[in-house]
């Protein structure tokens, strides 16, 4: 009786997982986008191959590393898989090593590799709506040596659920010079761009125009004159139930998350409403926008009132699809960076290193984004790939055109 147990104990058990993907060519492929960052070290300190460092970097990232040691503690768990794809001249890299060489890679270099491999994605996609919004990196900040947190703008498409680029604004200046920088930095023609209050300027709407875009900017008390005028325009129109006016209407209900969400989005073309102070200077300008937002709690009802304006034609619709995707940069991205990679309690701080991480974190939100073989949270994910060779390849494979 005990060895046909032990013969029926044995035949349930399964041999570890092999990856059955090639490693070696997939890893490479991906490898390939990163290979333009200039090595920032003095030739006779490079021990480590600055590719071996970025990718076990960007591998422990994906498996929820969170800091130098991380990244050291993945490499050494996963070192006889990594040398099946990786040289390793000299083993796994120290902490230090890991934090010396992301402090001294320039951003802007490691962002064009960035861009580079999102381009590839974007091409075979395409992309309709980009939101743009700007992050506080909390952590960041150094009180001693008098150092303000780190600050960026993403720009992100809902549609395909990818951060498509990553701009830092500059400690003396504010989003409003960083946002023009990253519409450079991105070829975002025949997109629909939406961007919160803080980049609701003249020179930006001009700039999206020129890039051959359309904008739907948020309109808030920054704007007083404008906010007041279309407020009390929509305010005195919903009063006669819009009569005899121009105007689009979309209805929308949404249930979830112990909650009912009524939405109502109008929209009327400039063209209809009395003279707006200084529209003019709002270059592709055509309509106006207000959103009506009913939310019922089990113990509440909420509502709250949003205006916008937008170079699109009054489409109720359209626009307010395109407002509804802007609100998952908030959800998707920034909620995520903070509950699954906690990236505000960071302290990685000094030189460059706090915005190459933040761009590890990306690239690592991106590429578990894509996969989609597992249907399970970005959590879930990541762990699955900390713990699984075939799963992590199978994540770089998504990640590739």
């Amino acid at each position: 009786m005990l060895i046909g147990f032990e013969k029926n104990k044995k035949s349930k058990i399964k041999t570890p997982c092999i990856p059955s993907l090639d490693s070696f060519e997939i890893t490479n492929k991906f490898q390939q986008y990163f290979t333009q960052v200039k090595d920032p070290r003095v030739e006779r300190t490079r021990l480590h191959l600055l590719t071996d460092i970025i990718t076990i970097a960007i591998l422990a990232v994906i498996a929820g590393a969170e800091g130098w040691e991380d990244i050291e503690e993945y490499g050494l768990n996963k070192q006889e898989w990594l040398e099946t794809f990786l040289e390793l001249p000299f083993g796994i890299p120290s902490p230090d090593t890991f934090r010396r060489v992301f402090e001294k890679i320039k951003p802007k270099e490691f962002e064009q590799c960035f861009q580079r491999w999102v381009q590839s994605l974007v091409e075979k996609l395409g992309v309709e709506v980009v939101a743009i919004d700007g992050k506080t990196h909390r952590g960041s900040y150094d009180r001693g040596l008098k150092l303000k947190a780190l600050h960026t703008v993403s720009a992100w498409s809902s549609e395909h659920r990818l951060v498509l680029g990553q701009m830092k604004v500059s400690s003396k200046s504010n989003e409003i010079t960083a946002i023009p920088a990253l519409l450079d930095m991105l070829d975002l023609s025949g997109c629909i761009i939406t961007i919160d209050a803080m980049g609701t300027q003249k020179l930006i709407a001009e700039k999206i125009i020129e890039g051959d875009s359309d904008y739907i900017l948020s309109l808030k008390d920054n704007h007083p004159t404008l906010h007041q005028q279309v407020k009390h325009w929509f305010d005195t129109s919903l009063s006669i139930g819009f009569q005899g006016l121009d105007v689009s209407i979309s209805k929308r209900i949404e249930k979830g998350h112990h909650r009912i969400e009524k939405r109502t989005v109008y929209t009327v073309p400039v063209s209809k409403l009395p003279g707006l102070h200084e529209q003019d200077l709002w270059i592709g300008l055509k309509t106006v926008v207000m959103v009506v937002r009913s939310i019922q709690h089990w113990n509440k009802t909420t509502q709250e009132v949003q205006f916008y304006i937008t170079s699109l034609d009054s489409d109720a619709n359209k626009i307010g699809s395109a407002i509804r995707q802007h609100w998952g940069i908030e959800n998707s991205v920034h909620w995520t960076l903070d509950v699954t990679f906690h990236e505000d309690e960071s302290r990685i701080r000094s030189l460059h290193s706090p915005q190459n991480f933040a761009l590890l974190r990306r690239i690592a939100l991106n590429a578990l984004e894509r996969e989609s073989s597992f249907h399970r949270s970005i959590r879930q994910k990541s762990r699955r790939a900390a713990m699984n060779d075939r799963y992590m390849v199978s994540v770089l494979m998504a990640a590739l055109p």
